[in-house]
Formats: structure tokens, sequence, C-alpha cells
């Protein structure tokens, strides 16, 4: 398996635990999003606070991009960085990417 397909798998793993998770006090689901072609994968809040008033959110936005995980946007509690760690994917393959580029190089984490 080529470090690309198993990225893919690690990611939609990963992503896949969120589906599960209850919101306290509101009627949301988070829904999938995967685009293997183009390696795009997000989870999505989507339904109805008890105001009520329409939520929707990205919780989880992670790119495949030159052969690195770039989360683009991670809302999760403690971070998905950490998760995709306990999978088997080393901190210099993972990109920070909310952090400015010039920022990167002092997280424990890939520039780029």
């Amino acid at each position: 398996m080529d470090t690309v397909t198993k990225y893919r798998k690690i990611v939609r793993e990963v992503l896949e635990r969120y589906v599960g998770i209850k919101y306290a006090n509101a009627e949301i689901d988070n829904e999938l999003l995967f685009d293997e072609k183009r390696d795009r994968y997000a989870v999505v809040s989507v339904g109805w606070t008890n105001e009520p008033r329409r939520s929707h959110g990205c919780l989880l936005h992670l790119d495949i991009i030159d052969g690195k995980i770039w989360i683009q946007r991670d809302g999760t509690e403690d971070g998905v960085a950490l998760e995709l760690e306990a999978a088997g994917i080393s901190k210099t393959e993972i990109v920070l990417a909310w952090h400015p580029p010039k920022l990167r190089p002092y997280t424990d984490y890939a520039a780029a």
C-alpha cells in the first residue's frame, strides 16, 4: 500500500469517529464529506439548536497535499493531529494549515 492510500484510509477512519457524536441541547448531526479524487475530507455539523436556530459549520477539514496531511480546520477539543499520530502518521507528515506559513516551523509539525 502506498503512502497516500494509507493516509486516505487513516483519515477516513479517524473522521468516521465523529459521526456518532451527540450534541447537548441541540439536534445536530455530523456528516462526512469525502472527495478521494481530490483528497479532500471534512466533517460538517448540521441541524437545529433549541432556540430554534439553524446550525451549520465545519468541524474538521483535512486535505492530502503533496503526500502530507494538511489540517485546514480543527474544531475538536483535543485536536485531530493527535489522533492521526496515534494511527501511525508522523508529525513530519502533518501540516497545521491554520497557522501562518511563517509560524509553522515553530510547531512540532511539518511547515508545508
